[in-house]
């Protein structure tokens, strides 16, 4: 289900990439566009692990970490008999984390320094369990190569706008059309984004619970990650990746149930306490 998930996610990012290049250079726009597509797809697979972590400057940690996350990623990796992911830790004060990579044979976890610092061992343990959900759910490709597209849909449709404000003003019907596709593609894809995320947060939030029998350790977790992201939210590099996050890294709170790249805290904290003595 998740290749078929991929396949069109990459498909409609690709159409979308062709369409933008059609507006901005006919003909030939478009098929520069589906190389470009082509070449994105095939980094997508293979690349976009590295290439999220080294947005956020992650830096590898192994046994000698004396935070605690490593041991609670190797002790739930061991439980749930997956290869240990590679762990990172990202140099922001902003507390969140996120798993990435194409299969469980080649995954990552992340957390940032904020996390560490606001949770203690249990919940730290319940967050990393949601991760390693995503890992064992085989949804973190999915994931990694929409935030990758997006990032290239982003910054063809900024070249298309920039074409359509300083293009050649005999042309203003086109330079319209140009516009418009160029604000209209990055919506689309951040809707893409947020349909495929959402209801994956409340599956690993469920295996999370599983796996630590633990849910309040979780849902206490996402309270104190919502009130850190809302006082000390990330930067705008965050936008494209925001749906990585295990809470919204541009705002704690939730932007709406339509517009949300994640499910409101509020509803994913009354589902864990309902799962209370029942996991």
């Amino acid at each position: 289900m998740n290749w078929m998930k991929t396949f069109l996610l990459m498909t409609v990012m690709t159409l979308l990439l062709v369409g933008l290049g059609s507006l901005i250079g006919g003909r030939n726009g478009a098929l520069f566009a589906l190389v470009i597509a082509g070449v994105m797809n095939f980094v997508s697979y293979w690349f976009s692990d590295k290439i999220v972590l080294a947005t956020y400057r992650a830096k590898p940690v192994g046994p000698e970490d004396t935070t605690g996350l490593y041991d609670a990623v190797r002790e739930l990796a061991t439980q749930t008999r997956i290869p240990m992911p590679k762990v990172y830790v990202i140099p922001s004060e902003s507390p969140n984390a996120f798993a990435t990579g194409r299969n469980p044979n080649h995954a990552a976890v992340a957390a940032t320094v904020g996390i560490l610092s606001i949770l203690d061992r249990r919940e730290l343990k319940a967050v990393m369990a949601h991760e390693l959900g995503h890992v064992r759910n085989r949804d973190i490709l999915v994931s990694s190569v929409a935030a990758t597209l997006a990032g290239a849909i982003g910054y063809l449709a900024f070249g298309a706008r920039l074409r359509a404000i300083f293009g050649d003003r005999r042309d203003g019907g086109s330079s319209w059309l140009v516009l418009v596709g160029a604000i209209l593609a990055p919506i689309a894809a951040a809707l893409i984004q947020m349909a495929i995320s959402r209801n994956r947060e409340y599956a690993a939030d469920y295996t999370g619970a599983h796996l630590t029998h633990d849910p309040e350790a979780l849902a206490n977790a996402l309270l104190k990650l919502q009130a850190g992201v809302t006082r000390m939210p990330m930067g705008n590099q965050a936008a494209t990746t925001a749906h990585l996050f295990i809470v919204n890294p541009l705002s704690g709170a939730s932007l709406g149930k339509l517009f949300s790249t994640h499910p409101p805290v509020e509803e994913r904290v009354a589902r864990l306490r309902g799962l209370v003595g029942r996991v």
